[in-house]
């Protein structure tokens, strides 16, 4: 997740990452009397040139940002010639943009950076593209596209937009609909996104209302405090769209201390607490929207393309792409145990 955020969610048939793009392909290699567009090799398993990859990234101090880091390092280990030089996570910007300094003077071959501050680390991202280091820049976005080789992110508007549409579907045919919505820490960017995006959404079906809105702070204990504000103030309502699913933990708890169940719930993440709710069936969450954590292997992946000079497999181009967004799948009952393994603790 982008900018300041304490916290930033893998991919099926309706997400592709980059990780999965990155695959040989090897029934469609270009003659020699084929144009340069197709000459670039794709990036595959194969092991190739030796490449070492600094990793600057969050310190782990939720579900969301540990695997993160989890799906960096064990990417990383998948390829054999994939030195991977770690810093100890930080949020504290001034300390990351020593540890990227300090990557930077040991000239590795590619940075991924998964930034405190997406604005306050853009002056060392410079720093590195003009020393001749690409930059993968990973979900907080840096202030300039000039500090970046290539983003790749999740998509905040995209699991506003897809909770608002699954509920609409849900309620679409009830009169005089409501729904909540229980939100993250309101002065990120991230927040205002994913609440335009439900709001957009919910546009959509003009039987919905929604009547209120509380914003928390991305934790267990705001999610339990928040939701028993809201839970007092709406008598009845018929949705309710929480965030994240780390403060959704707390927001059931809530909610079952309070022995509402009128309503359904949709989660945001993916935590595997979240789908495993989902898949028992037996509370009110019935659906959680992704912001998969798999984006650090794919920024391995994609670092690991650039310090070989390798373009990406499926894909007609010689270089990897400049930006990379993730698709925010919906996790339901039908499809939980596809993702299941993706779940985060």
């Amino acid at each position: 997740m982008p900018e300041t955020s304490r916290r930033g969610l893998l991919f099926g048939t309706a997400a592709v990452s980059a990780g999965a793009l990155l695959t040989a392909c090897t029934s469609n290699e270009p003659k020699k009397s084929e144009t340069a567009a197709g000459s670039r090799p794709a990036a595959d398993d194969k092991p190739g040139k030796p490449v070492t990859i600094g990793y600057a990234g969050p310190q782990a101090d939720h579900g969301w940002l540990n695997a993160i880091n989890v799906n960096a390092k064990s990417r990383a280990e998948k390829y054999s010639e994939v030195t991977l030089e770690i810093t100890e996570g930080s949020n504290d910007t001034a300390a990351q943009i020593g540890q990227v300094k300090t990557l930077i003077n040991k000239k590795v071959d590619v940075l991924v950076i998964l930034p405190a501050d997406g604005k306050a680390l853009t002056q060392v991202g410079l720093e590195a593209m003009k020393a001749g280091i690409p930059v993968v820049n990973l979900d907080r976005i840096f202030a300039s596209p000039q500090a970046y080789r290539c983003w790749v992110g999740g998509d905040n508007y995209g699991m506003g937009l897809n909770a608002g549409h699954y509920i609409g579907e849900q309620l679409k045919d009830k009169p005089n609909a409501k729904v909540v919505e229980l939100a993250g820490i309101d002065n990120l960017e991230l927040t205002k996104q994913r609440s335009q995006g439900f709001a957009d959404a919910l546009k959509n079906y003009s039987n919905i209302e929604l009547v209120a809105r509380q914003a928390a702070d991305f934790t267990v204990e705001s999610g339990q405090a928040k939701m028993a504000q809201l839970l007092q103030a709406q008598k009845q309502f018929d949705a309710l769209w929480n965030h994240d699913d780390d403060q959704g933990v707390g927001a059931l708890r809530a909610i079952e201390q309070a022995g509402r169940d009128e309503f359904l719930m949709v989660g945001g993440a993916g935590s595997k607490s979240a789908m495993d709710a989902i898949k028992a069936g037996n509370s009110v969450l019935k659906a959680t929207v992704l912001y998969p954590p798999t984006m650090a292997a794919s920024a391995i992946d994609l670092a690991r393309a650039l310090g070989q000079g390798k373009g990406v497999g499926g894909l007609a181009e010689m270089e990897i792409p400049t930006s990379l967004t993730l698709y925010s799948a919906v996790v339901t009952k039908d499809n939980v145990d596809q993702y299941l393994p993706t779940g985060f603790s």
